[in-house]
């Protein structure tokens, strides 16, 4: 029983499809990871490990964290930029491989670092989903210079693309700053029209805002309610964002 818990909001319940937080794992120790899902295991949905962070730890030490996140009823996966690593070495075979003998059911596909073609991509995603991984996937390019060269519309196209081929949620590509990336300007302010466009063009429950910022976190749960899906959210600010979410900080208290 939580404490106080006739002043707690209700939430859906995991699992649930809608109102998912993408936690970051960027090198978390076991006992650390362990005792952070005890606290806040239950506001965690998926749980991703950073870029290529766990190619530089132990691997038992690794597939005993994915049987950990499990047990809290979270999904663990790569970061799409490990994928991206196999891909420009010609390993992808051999990526899809390792991540199955380790543990992993869901898996990032994402081509925010590399020019890697659509038709490569689609079949990346149709593939592995007939290799029995769950999909998620990333829609964006890391640098801002070439993210600013994909209009809306052409996003919108790429997410339904994936979809259609395999994917369960798509990511809409902020990086861990959140700043001058997609749907954030130089300063990481939301450009609301933009928003506005793509919550009107696409399923809600398909996409996952990356929101790594308390600021951005609190303008799409006020934009789009508390179920929103949020990703890129720091190991730290899980209990926060889940105020957030039930209006339990002055930012969204009364509003949500």
């Amino acid at each position: 029983m939580k404490s106080f818990s006739f002043l707690l909001p209700n939430r859906l319940e995991k699992p649930r499809n809608n109102g998912l937080t993408m936690a970051l794992d960027k090198g978390l120790g076991y006992e650390t990871a362990k005792s952070l899902m005890e606290i806040a295991g239950d506001y965690v949905d998926l749980l991703k490990f950073g870029w290529g962070t766990i190619v530089l730890h132990d691997r038992d030490i690794v597939m005993n964290k994915i049987k950990m996140y499990e047990s809290f009823d979270i999904i663990p996966y790569p970061g799409g930029t490990l994928f991206e690593i196999a891909y420009t070495q010609n390993k992808v075979s051999e990526y899809f491989k390792e991540a199955s003998s380790m543990g992993f059911k869901t898996i990032e596909i994402s081509d925010g670092s590399t020019d890697m073609k659509t038709e490569e991509k689609l079949d990346f995603i149709a593939t592995a989903k007939d290799k029995g991984f769950q999909v998620i996937s990333e829609v964006g390019k890391k640098d801002p210079e070439e993210d600013s060269k994909i209009d809306i519309d052409s996003r919108i196209e790429s997410i339904k693309e994936e979809i259609k081929v395999g994917s369960s949620k798509v990511i809409i590509e902020a990086r861990e700053g959140g700043k001058n990336i997609g749907i954030f300007d130089k300063s990481g302010n939301a450009k609301d029209e933009e928003v506005s466009y793509l919550l009107k063009k696409l399923a809600n429950d398909k996409i996952i805002w990356e929101a790594p910022n308390k600021d951005q976190q609190i303008y799409f749960v006020l934009k789009a309610g508390p179920e929103v899906n949020l990703g890129n959210i720091s190991s730290n600010d899980i209990t926060s964002l889940e105020t957030i979410r039930r209006g339990l900080r002055g930012d969204t208290l009364g509003k949500v």
